[in-house]
């Protein structure tokens, strides 16, 4: 299987398959849960070690990152600097009461690498997400990413394949 991980591309191939990846929610949404989920752990199994993400860090660039006040105080410890001087610094309270990184691109990013990837947070060590179950209860936002993170778009282009999707008879 040939990965894309070009970040132009990625945003074209997002672009021409706007519609198709439309009709392939659609698609996904009657098949067995989690017969996809076992498919896209697979497959991200199989893609992920092909994308070098500190080539890319597009996630680090363009993603708003909710942080715990156990990580913001870990972080504290780490960067040896007082909790409340962290949280005035690097975050701030979002709508919904989550502390958030309050900048875009983050922070902690320097060119494409995090540079405090031992201690990054859950969400950045999560991301994109392919390993947890529920992949078709999560189509909206997965979506959002497909031409933002390169491990997402070739596990969906790779996903269309193995479940026989056709987008010529989806429409």
């Amino acid at each position: 299987m040939q990965v894309i991980s070009d970040l132009n591309l990625l945003i074209q191939k997002e672009e021409e398959n706007q519609e198709e990846n439309y009709y392939f929610k659609t698609f996904l949404d009657k098949k067995n849960g989690g017969a996809i989920d076992e498919l896209v752990f697979t497959l991200a199994e199989a893609i992920t070690p092909q994308i070098d993400c500190t080539q890319c860090g597009n996630c680090c660039k363009s993603l708003m990152i909710n942080i715990t006040e156990t990580e913001a105080t870990e972080l504290s410890v780490y960067l040896d600097m007082p909790l409340p001087t962290l949280k005035e610094k690097y975050t701030e309270t979002s709508l919904n009461g989550n502390m958030i990184i309050n900048a875009i691109p983050c922070h902690f990013l320097k060119d494409t690498r995090c540079t405090i990837y031992e201690h990054r947070f859950r969400e950045c060590r999560e991301f994109p997400g392919l390993h947890n179950p529920g992949f078709t209860k999560r189509l909206f936002a997965t979506f959002m990413h497909y031409g933002r993170c390169p491990i997402i778009y070739n596990v969906i282009e790779e996903l269309k394949k193995e479940t026989g999707f056709n987008s010529i008879h989806q429409g």
